[in-house]
């Protein structure tokens, strides 16, 4: 009871936190800039945490464990695969992004394209944005269910954590999301670090746990249980997505200057690739003590053994994690949907007062469709990666776009969009077409016989569009 007292005033204080900041930025957020894009103020330092806890959420810490628990610790390539996508940011598109006049890839897609390649993009995108967020619920609930369990059942925990995902995005928006992130990276790292460190402590060394493991397996190998197309897959995904996902677009679009973007996606993916092993390393431990127990369940449990003031800390890290993730993917979907369906096509002249309340209502919105993706959603890390599949066509468009636009014709963007959403489509309804280890193989093949289609069948290419610095 004491160590549950404990671990229930931690957790109350987090929330307290959580809410605090954003009560305390909320000030900023009055215009739909600053609630959007937190005025365009984020130094290198708020940059680098956005992406990092973007990134260090409920697939790279819980999913991460889950994986391991299964396939040893090849499982912790994903925040590697993370991290590359991050370098790959920096290095071909966060400046360019802060340079643009432009906030979503969808409107970029009208910018260069036409209206319809920007109507089939936002669902694309919307849709992606909705599963990542219903991830961050289900391993809040199992975060929430294994601090508190005489307090909270797993659903239970999904729902207050969907509670303070939408409720500190409404008040706070990116302001919000930028200074929590601080907090819950710093502390991600020392709690994992130390659980790590105790967990192998107490179960005799990483020796010891290998010597237990099955032997089906060869779980400390760099392919694990999981194989070389897999990994592959990971980081063709994570590379993929980074650079046209609207979260980190969005964060980029945020930054003071370009090269701040450019320092803090940098900086964001060094943060990133440590936690990952560390949290293999705790599902691994996990299937020695707990042979039997649900996969997903396998890092808060795991804490849950430790001292109470850590093993409290950790998880409520781990959880205001998975929140200033949902905050910020959550932002990024009411963003698609009032700039690229309410703005665009609804009502074009909305002032920004007005602007910014549709903003808010759009988060409540789809906060609360999320929360019934998370229901029925089965599998975080496989979930994450079949959603984030769709970035496929995006990320192809806007390469092209930039660095090979006489390739590019007025057609490119819808029908590369459309075949990529389609394949992915029958990629989940007809096994019988799963040839490939991972559906990003099929899309990129897909996604790339398309645009060369069109660019040999359409003979109108696309406009130049001056570049304009944004302030």
């Amino acid at each position: 009871m004491e160590k549950m007292n404990i671990q229930l005033v931690i957790i109350i204080s987090y929330i307290f936190v959580l809410f605090g900041i954003s009560f305390y930025v909320k000030r900023r957020t009055d215009s739909s800039t600053g609630f959007l894009f937190a005025g365009r103020k984020l130094t290198t330092l708020l940059v680098a945490t956005n992406i990092a806890g973007t990134a260090i959420g409920a697939a790279s810490t819980i999913g991460v464990a889950e994986n391991a628990y299964q396939f040893g610790i090849a499982a912790g390539w994903y925040n590697v695969a993370w991290a590359a996508g991050a370098v790959l940011m920096a290095m071909v598109a966060a400046e360019k992004y802060r340079e643009m006049d432009c906030t979503t890839i969808p409107e970029l897609f009208e910018r260069y394209y036409d209206k319809k390649g920007r109507a089939i993009s936002v669902l694309g995108m919307i849709t992606i944005q909705l599963v990542i967020t219903s991830l961050q619920y289900i391993a809040g609930g199992a975060i929430l269910s294994s601090l508190l369990p005489g307090i909270f059942s797993f659903q239970g925990g999904m729902i207050t954590s969907a509670i303070v995902f939408i409720g500190t995005t409404l008040i706070g928006g990116l302001w919000s999301s930028g200074l929590s992130n601080i907090l819950s990276v710093t502390l991600i790292y020392i709690g994992v670090l130390i659980s790590t460190v105790t967990t192998v402590s107490n179960q005799g060394g990483l020796s010891s746990i290998a010597a237990a493991l099955p032997s089906n397996i060869d779980w400390f190998s760099p392919l694990g249980g999981l194989g070389l197309a897999t990994i592959i897959g990971w980081f063709a995904v994570m590379m993929t997505q980074t650079i046209t996902a609207q979260g980190p677009v969005q964060v980029a679009c945020s930054a003071v200057d370009g090269k701040a973007a450019k320092r803090g996606f940098l900086w964001g993916a060094l943060l990133m690739f440590p936690v990952g092993f560390s949290c293999a390393i705790m599902g691994m431990a996990a299937r020695v003590a707990h042979p039997g127990m649900n996969a997903t369940l396998a890092l808060p449990q795991m804490i849950m053994g430790l001292d109470p003031i850590v093993s409290g800390l950790t998880l409520a890290a781990l959880w205001a994690a998975d929140v200033a993730t949902a905050c910020h993917i959550l932002l990024a979907a009411g963003t698609l949907f009032s700039q690229d369906i309410y703005k665009r096509f609804i009502n074009p002249s909305v002032s920004d007062k007005k602007y910014t309340i549709v903003n808010r209502y759009s988060i409540l919105g789809l906060g609360i469709l999320t929360l019934w993706f998370a229901f029925n959603a089965v599998g975080i890390v496989k979930t994450m990666l079949i959603g984030l599949s769709l970035t496929t066509a995006f990320t192809l468009v806007f390469l092209f776009t930039m660095f090979a636009p006489s390739l590019c014709r007025r057609n490119s963007a819808f029908y590369t969009t459309l075949t990529g959403m389609i394949t992915l489509f029958v990629w989940q309804m007809f096994p019988a077409v799963q040839i490939f280890a991972h559906p990003i193989y099929m899309e990129w093949l897909v996604c790339l016989i398309t645009f060369f289609v069109v660019a040999a069948v359409d003979k109108e290419k696309i406009k130049v569009v001056e570049k304009k610095a944004v302030a």
